[in-house]
């Protein structure tokens, strides 16, 4: 983890948070089912599409919430990204 970001260290100790779809709940709820992969909002448990996603929900999730932290929602992927510093932690 990047010791620079504090918005990494503060979602590593916060408690974790279950995901709130099996799939981007946006686009779910639009009716689509097609994104590339999935990234969950570390604050409040938002599933969305990532940037490879035609809809980039994840990143919209950011944009209007200023939840800075996401992990990755693929199995066998444990990383986090956070939007403000540009930071990844693996």
């Amino acid at each position: 983890m990047s010791a620079n970001c504090a918005h990494l260290l503060a979602a590593v100790n916060r408690t974790p948070v279950p995901g709130s779809a099996d799939g981007c709940e946006d686009c779910l709820a639009a009716g689509h089912h097609v994104w590339a992969h999935l990234r969950m909002c570390t604050e409040c448990g938002h599933v969305g599409c990532c940037d490879s996603s035609p809809n980039k929900h994840a990143t919209a999730h950011y944009r209007q919430t200023g939840h800075p932290v996401v992990r990755s929602f693929e199995p066998g992927e444990s990383w986090t990204w956070c939007y403000v510093d540009e930071q990844l932690a693996p």
